[in-house]
């Protein structure tokens, strides 16, 4: 007997009118629901998220079918990836059957559903239901029994869990009871090729023809309109996400990681800047709130949330879609709150995990910029000192221009503004310049580039802050007159290439300056001098060292450099022991964000959690690669007690003591 079943044995063909008909309404109902949703994103402001089309497909088919942001963390990840391949089997399993049962074979009297194609399409339709089903079964122990801190339960929850399971569980009963009439007694062989559907079966096999019969009827009715309701319900639920979040694959941002919109503070007619209402943001910020899955992964890696700060990335996308769902008139910030937006670091960990891609950072900065454009509000007095410091002296720390090169004494380096003839023009920071701590990394890369035979010139004098914490604190104004004048200075000096020892001059300088007119080459230090130990230039005998590295935000997540600065270490003896939390996961050392000028007056210090994640590691070394993060573990030694175990020193410093005179 050939392998093959009658698709709608038992209902027989006349149910195909009525089934297309619900099928078509339920259509019609969630498409209805997303029209309206659609209406509320149109709140925003336009933004292109369609162009290099290509491109952006790859992404969704990669990101979709892959599960590829899913599975990027172990846990909920993997079940919820593997209910989605069961899930997506299933699905084009019903489209075989539609297609044979409804096209090809009542037009053609073609039959694909036979021999051993229909005995592998059983065999994986039935243990993709499995599967799916039980990798349901333990993501309802965690939301409902274990309940994960933070992870917030709502009757969507219960309507998504509850609904899913009754629609997988009557496949099955339905599935068996006919399993239970025809093939269980006519053809058992291929009853194996349904496993589960076997079992079942089993349990019904006391029956008697007409039982079974009219039981299948019940189940096959119960399935189809629980499917029915299942595709009603999508866009107004949770189950929304099933659309949302792929679509946020293909919405996603597809310029270079960290960029912020360069506002035209020239444009006439503007007079509001910065976000505090729903109208202000893009439709695609509001989107995002959509496409929130809110599995909370954002909040478990944010620095200000994980050291008790009233911040969670994963509540500031639900504030936005709330407030544009419900009450599109209210204040933004008001609802957020200043101490929760004061208190991002924007370190990026929230966007780098979130698996529905939704875009944190933006949306903080942007309300920044209104209380900082608007309003006049900082998120302290220190604050306001430091922002005047740089707008006179330009630097936060209100030293006199005069001593900006103080730190070169004794050192081969040359001033720009002496006729200066260089390979490289390093870019010092504020820190480097006028921190007695970050001095001697300055001194450092000096002497390494000396040792390699590099020429380097220093801007001394004339050098202003990047603007870098300005920006990232809202001061748009104050960042893009700083910004102007460094520019002004480089294309005057016809500089073709920058290096520096600060991340986030490196993304500054980089990335943002584009906006405003500068393409030079800019270069991280430690990019710089991996490339100087491999062309053999760099003089150095390795001594063996135990260490343990912090990856830096504004270096890791948003510049993909993690390998470069553990292979110039590895080449200067050095053996790592990784922390809990490295590369893209690093912990934030709470200084970014412009937090670097304010005091942390909420919750406990993210630098002392960081440093104790060093300690922990039991190496006697923290080895940082950015001043900021240098700046706040020596504070964090201090204050977390940890002096004498542990000590932290920048990566210029190690190899600047192995260079071979």
């Amino acid at each position: 007997m050939e392998a093959t079943r009658e698709i709608y044995w038992n209902v027989g063909y006349g149910v195909i009118l009525p089934m297309y008909l619900f099928t078509a309404i339920a259509v019609a109902a969630c498409a209805y629901g997303f029209y309206k949703r659609v209406e509320v994103y149109r709140q925003g402001k336009e933004l292109n998220r369609l162009d290099n089309l290509s491109e952006r497909i790859v992404l969704l088919v990669k990101n979709l079918f892959g599960q590829i942001r899913v599975l990027r963390v172990s846990g909920p990840g993997v079940p919820h990836a593997l209910f989605f391949w069961g899930f997506v089997i299933l699905f084009i399993g019903t489209l075989l059957v539609m297609a044979q049962a409804d096209f090809s074979q009542p037009l053609f009297n073609v039959v694909i559903l036979k021999g051993s194609f229909y005995k592998l399409y059983s065999l994986l339709l039935d243990l993709a239901g499995f599967v799916a089903l039980l990798m349901l079964f333990g993501l309802s122990l965690r939301r409902f029994l274990v309940r994960p801190e933070g992870l917030k339960t709502t009757r969507d929850d219960y309507l998504m869990h509850i609904l899913l399971t009754a629609i997988l569980l009557t496949g099955f009963f339905a599935e068996g009871v006919r399993i239970a009439a025809t093939e269980l007694k006519n053809n058992p062989e291929l009853a194996r090729f349904s496993p589960i559907g076997l079992f079942v079966a089993n349990q019904f096999a006391g029956l008697d023809d007409q039982s079974l019969k009219q039981l299948h009827k019940l189940w096959w009715w119960v399935h189809f309109f629980l499917v029915m309701g299942f595709i009603v319900t999508i866009p107004f639920s949770k189950f929304r996400h099933l659309f949302t979040t792929p679509a946020n694959y293909l919405l996603t941002d597809l310029r270079e990681k960290g960029v912020i919109a360069t506002i035209n503070l020239e444009e006439e007619g503007a007079e509001h800047f910065g976000v505090d209402k729903v109208a202000d943001l893009s439709w695609k910020d509001i989107f995002d709130a959509d496409a929130c899955t809110s599995c909370k992964r954002c909040q478990d890696r944010c620095p200000a949330w994980t050291t008790d700060k009233p911040l969670s990335p994963m509540k500031v996308v639900q504030q936005i879609g709330e407030v544009a769902f419900g009450n599109s008139g209210a204040n933004l910030i008001e609802t957020v709150s200043q101490d929760a937006l004061w208190s991002c670091t924007t370190c990026r960990s929230c966007q780098e995990i979130c698996p529905a891609n939704v875009e944190h950072v933006n949306k903080i900065l942007d309300m920044r910029r209104n209380l900082v454009l608007m309003q006049g509000e900082f998120p302290g007095e220190e604050v306001m000192v430091a922002v005047n410091n740089i707008e006179v002296n330009g630097n936060p720390f209100g030293m006199a221009y005069a001593g900006r090169g103080d730190w070169t004494a004794g050192l081969d380096v040359q001033v720009m503004a002496d006729g200066a003839d260089v390979d490289i023009l390093y870019f010092v920071g504020c820190y480097a310049s006028f921190d007695k701590r970050n001095q001697e990394v300055a001194r450092s890369f000096i002497k390494i580039c000396n040792a390699a035979g590099v020429r380097v010139g220093i801007l001394g004098k004339e050098e202003k802050c990047c603007g870098e914490p300005l920006r990232k604190l809202g001061n748009e104004y104050l960042y893009q007159m700083t910004a102007g004048e460094n520019i002004e200075l480089i294309k005057a000096y016809e500089v073709k290439k920058i290096v520096t020892t600060c991340p986030h001059c490196l993304n500054t300088l980089g990335r943002d300056y584009r906006d405003l007119g500068l393409d030079v080459a800019v270069e991280h230090y430690t990019v710089f001098i991996e490339s100087l130990i491999n062309k053999g230039a760099l003089p150095m005998e390795p001594h063996q060292f135990d260490y343990t590295y912090h990856d830096s935000c504004y270096l890791g997540r948003y510049k993909d450099i993690t390998r470069e600065p553990r292979n110039v270490l590895h080449a200067a003896g050095g053996r790592i022991t990784e922390m809990k939390k490295s590369g893209y996961e690093s912990f934030c050392c709470g200084a970014g964000g412009g937090r670097i000028l304010a005091e942390e007056k909420l919750g406990s210090r993210i630098n002392v959690t960081r440093v104790r994640m060093a300690q922990e590691t039991g190496a006697p070394l923290l080895i940082s690669n950015c001043p900021f993060c240098l700046t706040m573990f020596e504070d964090g030694i201090k204050t977390g007690d940890c002096e004498g175990e542990l000590k932290v020193r920048d990566l210029a410093e190690v190899v600047a003591e192995r260079i071979i005179l």
